[in-house]
């Protein structure tokens, strides 16, 4: 077991960066905000599912290697990302593609849908499975209790707004309210609008639980104040499905909980103030972490722009630059930048990130020369070299593992085969397999190999414009031709590399 932590990350809780140690060093416990399954997943979703993928590699690797070994045994990591399928937009949406089927009913095919197209698109980005995956609609009771909870501590009240009866959250009655955005109640409140919100004790107070309509979905709930009972059919807030979730299967308090930065308030903040409030702990989470925002082509994404993309259409259509992109290429393009730097997804971003991985699979050229099976035999479990790893445990540092790796591709295509397990290994343990580009690689090499052999035909045929034709169509493809002598019989060789 090692004396000190080694791992640090930044925690937007203090802003600064702190050295990181589990609360029980026999469990790290990790929980990531997941989707609304409303509908497809779009490539801003992508980013938190591949940055926490990567934090949940590193936290097993580090775990296996005994970094928080209390003796008892090997550590656990348990990463919960959950699905959330209680939603107005999810309503709307169930209301429109199954008009006449009962609510309840029509949202679970929607859900169900959407979330199996969610969990198809991250695998083909790389992302391992979480340890659990809870939806907010099996979690309602655990969401009642605590609003109980938070009723009987003085930090829940009863109101009637517009849309019918709701519990809210008393913002007021929380003294620190506002530490991870750095928001003051009383800024808050110069900028409400007090005519929306006048059922509300303090304009930044939000829903627990909200009243159902006939065509709303609902669950019933009956809360207690002073010994009386009221009966709510209702359904919950957004941000109370996290903190009952976060709780069922991590506890009141555990090591790491992230997401994207636009959910740092309202969302983030109020889960806080929500699971403290109602446990009467000082954290939620030890360690907040949030990745950075995401533009497509230098705009913000809105349909209005003709610039959302979703997953699926990057993965099986032409829609973003005319073709479809591999999971892989789209993974590396999320990691080639730091994940609280924001990211500008283009095609030229794209493109880059093809380039970078065809050099790493390129490094599986040196095949012909050396027993490619013993690489692939040690190959059964990812051992990624010391350097990467600390690259990693520097705040999740995938730009510094990505030029460690880039290094090893130009040593490994050199003939260097230290180099080419170093590539593979630190490839796979960053979730890239390389398969499908060694595959299109390999049948590259095939129809190059060919193409020279019918040029060198040409040449002692003296069809001297055909040959040149053939040199000039592989370099436009980025090959490029160097011709020379054997120096035992004279002949023309030819030899080829890929232009970068």
């Amino acid at each position: 077991m090692a004396d000190t932590p080694t791992l640090k990350l930044y925690n937007t809780l203090t802003r600064e960066k702190v050295a990181f140690a589990p609360i029980d060093p026999g469990n790290v416990r990790m929980y990531v905000c997941g989707p609304t399954v409303y509908d497809f997943a779009h490539i801003g979703n992508a980013r938190p599912a591949i940055v926490f993928d990567v934090m949940f590699r590193l936290l097993k690797h580090l775990a296996k290697q005994g970094v928080w070994d209390d003796g008892k045994g090997e550590t656990r990591v348990t990463y919960v990302r959950n699905i959330t399928d209680v939603d107005d937009k999810i309503n709307a949406r169930a209301l429109r593609d199954y008009p006449g089927m009962e609510l309840n009913a029509a949202i679970r095919l929607v859900t169900e849908k959407t979330d199996r197209q969610y969990q198809d698109d991250v695998k083909a980005l790389g992302c391992l499975e979480p340890t659990e995956q809870p939806r907010a609609t099996e979690h309602i009771a655990g969401m009642v209790r605590i609003i109980q909870q938070l009723i009987d501590r003085g930090h829940a009240y009863f109101a009637s707004g517009g849309e019918g009866r709701e519990v809210l959250f008393a913002t007021g009655s929380m003294s620190d309210y506002g530490q991870l955005s750095r928001r003051k109640l009383e800024d808050q409140q110069a900028g409400a609008r007090v005519a929306i919100e006048a059922h509300k004790k303090n304009p930044a107070d939000f829903v627990l639980w909200k009243e159902s309509a006939a065509d709303q979905p609902g669950w019933p709930a009956e809360f207690t104040v002073d010994g009386v009972a009221t009966s709510i059919f209702g359904r919950p807030g957004w941000h109370i499905e996290c903190s009952a979730m976060s709780e069922a299967f991590l506890g009141e308090t555990f090591d790491i909980h992230g997401g994207g930065l636009d959910l740092i308030f309202p969302h983030h903040e109020n889960e806080i103030a929500q699971s403290r409030c109602a446990h009467g702990t000082n954290v939620m989470a030890n360690v907040w972490m949030h990745n950075g925002f995401l533009q497509v082509e230098g705009k913000k994404m809105s349909k209005s722009d003709g610039n959302f993309v979703t997953i699926y259409e990057l993965l099986h259509t032409d829609k973003f630059g005319g073709r479809k992109w591999p999971g892989e290429v789209l993974r590396l393009a999320m990691l080639m930048t730091h994940y609280r730097q924001p990211i500008d997804f283009s095609i030229k971003r794209l493109e880059e990130a093809e380039g970078m991985l065809q050099t790493w699979a390129d490094a599986k050229k040196i095949a012909s020369d050396h027993d490619w099976t013993a690489v692939a035999n040690r190959m059964v479990e990812p051992r990624p070299d010391v350097e990467l790893v600390e690259a990693l445990e520097d705040e999740l540092n995938t730009a510094g593992v990505i030029s460690f790796l880039q290094r090893a591709a130009n040593d490994a295509t050199r003939g260097d085969v230290d180099s080419a397990f170093r590539l593979l290994n630190g490839a796979a343990f960053l979730g890239f397999t390389l398969e499908g580009l060694v595959a299109e690689s390999l049948v590259e090499e095939a129809e190059i190999l060919l193409a020279i052999s019918e040029r060198l035909s040409l040449f002692k045929s003296k069809n001297f414009t055909e040959a040149d034709k053939i040199r000039d169509e592989l370099l436009a493809k980025g090959i490029q031709l160097k011709d020379g002598k054997d120096p035992a019989t004279g002949e023309r060789v030819t030899t080829w590399e890929v232009k970068r």
